[in-house]
């Protein structure tokens, strides 16, 4: 498979996983995997799409500011986020640090109906988190092939 084709797969991928599985590391090292919504998820989050279709592989996840994730990436945000889909022995990993995203206009851009079940007070509640990884690092699988993508 070429560069161009994992790429391709890899987009397509994102488009199409359930979750992001994504692991920080403890305040002793320890890794804590995680899943989240899949922001890039087309049917889930079809408001989405343009909004995050600006860079390449870059990911949003939203998260509560209380949560063990956010007390993780304060002191450390080194993390690793899998995609995939099993059933077609496909994945993407994207490592790099993560981004604490505090402005208001990000927020209001990602917010999405029924998450006052998460965030009582909206899109600017002081609980509701924003999380940006551009990736420094990006590999795709499919069936038996890797490919370095960043």
């Amino acid at each position: 498979m070429t560069r161009s084709e994992a790429m391709e797969r890899a987009l397509d991928l994102l488009s199409r996983a359930e979750a992001a599985y994504v692991t920080t590391l403890d305040a002793h090292g320890r890794p804590r995997t995680r899943a989240m919504f899949n922001l890039c998820n087309t049917a889930q989050f079809p408001g989405l799409t343009g909004f995050l279709d600006g860079e390449r592989f870059t990911t949003f996840f939203t998260t509560n500011t209380s949560s063990s994730k956010v007390t993780d990436l304060r002191a450390n945000p080194v993390v690793s986020v899998y995609y995939c889909l099993p059933l077609e022995f496909h994945g993407l990993m994207l490592g790099g640090e993560m981004e604490i995203v505090t402005d208001s206009a990000t927020r209001r851009a990602i917010w999405q109906p029924g998450w006052t079940t998460y965030y009582p007070g909206g899109p600017d509640d002081p609980d509701h988190t924003i999380l940006r990884l551009a990736p420094s690092e990006a590999r795709h699988y499919f069936q038996l092939e890797s490919t370095r993508l960043v």
